[in-house]
């Protein structure tokens, strides 16, 4: 078989596979369902608009010029899913749905465990019946114990101090021991560090309900008028300007993380677990200074006390996602705040007109 021959077969498979991607109506998951139609694969996705908005798919379509077929349900409804396994032909799965703010986990510990994790266990029951058996799961770095001053490789120690992190913890758990059981799984377990950016036409991007939890978009919030001034929790830590340092990450970067997830799955067995990440930290204030000189915006702040549970630094090693997926982050921090309030100014109220 020649090279075009097996170029022309192998963009046949994949316009032929079917990706369920739970949860594909979010933030992250509307980015990935984007790159994976540019990609050619078909997307199928189910949400029941927690928090997420119907608009985004809608968005999707017209920037991709691809159709999105779409169930409205809960990933812990087994009959729904059942019904949509039954209706589509369903190759893999990418799997987001999961509550994901640490604050409100420590607040309903119940509803995440009961969201994120029996939610991840009727998927997996229901993929089995199917005989549907390769996943991509979003985890997180909140899995991790509290880090020092290091890049925090696959293998650094574990110990969550929320219930959310807890909860990712417990999915990932119960998925490496779903491998061992049966070899025919194929899993990978995603921990990515923290998600900013847009899509660079400013059509889709982060768009939470009330009162953001994470600091990009609060401070993009504060940059268009929707809020008055930003908090910063802390001035003291052992960081070259005090505040706390995280791997930012663009959320492009890592809807192609998944891209490259999706397409490695059969090339291992068993369970595979990888950091997506910069390998590069940036610290609050920074990311402050940066997106005032992309945007030309000030961002009023005030210091305030540390919030408990915060740590000084966390940023990921990235390298084995290089080695086994072929895949590094490209994008910057300026492209990160660039990307945010292109969407930000764009969409001031977000996807609500």
């Amino acid at each position: 078989m020649g090279i075009y021959e097996l170029h022309k077969q192998q963009t046949i498979e994949i316009f032929a596979m079917n990706i369920l991607i739970t949860g594909g109506a979010g933030y992250i998951g509307s980015h990935t369902c984007l790159e994976l139609l540019n990609a050619g694969f078909n997307v199928v996705v189910l949400d029941n608009f927690s928090n997420s908005k119907m608009e985004s798919l809608k968005r999707v379509e017209m920037l991709t010029g691809r159709s999105v077929k779409f169930k409205l349900g809960d990933v812990r409804d087994k009959d729904c899913l059942r019904a949509l396994f039954q209706q589509y032909e369903i190759n893999a799965v990418i799997h987001f749905a999961g509550y994901k703010a640490v604050g409100e986990s420590v607040k309903s510990p119940l509803s995440y465990y009961d969201n994120n994790v029996s939610g991840s266990i009727v998927l997996a029951e229901v993929m089995a019946e199917f005989g549907i058996k390769r996943i991509v799961f979003s985890s997180s770095a909140t899995v991790y114990a509290a880090p020092g001053n290091t890049q925090i490789r696959e293998d650094y120690p574990l110990g969550p101090i929320n219930p959310y992190g807890r909860s990712k913890l417990m999915v990932e758990n119960i998925y490496r021991d779903l491998s061992l059981s049966d070899p025919e799984w194929k899993i990978t377990i995603l921990r990515y560090f923290n998600p900013v950016g847009a899509h660079e036409s400013g059509m889709i991007g982060e768009d939470p309900n009330g009162i953001p939890n994470n600091l990009m978009p609060y401070i993009s919030q504060v940059a268009v008028g929707r809020l008055t001034e930003l908090s910063v929790f802390g001035s003291d830590y052992p960081t070259p300007d005090g505040t706390g340092v995280r791997d930012y990450i663009h959320v492009v970067d890592l809807a192609l993380g998944h891209l490259a997830a999706l397409r490695a799955l059969d090339a291992h067995s068993g369970l595979m677990t990888i950091n997506l990440g910069t390998g590069k930290g940036c610290s609050v204030l920074e990311l402050i200074r940066t997106f005032e000189s992309v945007s030309g915006q000030t961002i009023p702040y005030h210091i305030t006390q540390r919030r408990p549970g915060d740590v000084a630094t966390c940023y990921a090693d990235p390298n084995l996602a290089q080695v086994e997926l072929g895949w590094q982050a490209q994008l910057d921090v300026a492209a990160m705040c660039r990307d945010t309030w292109n969407w930000q100014s764009k969409n001031p109220h977000g996807y609500q007109a």
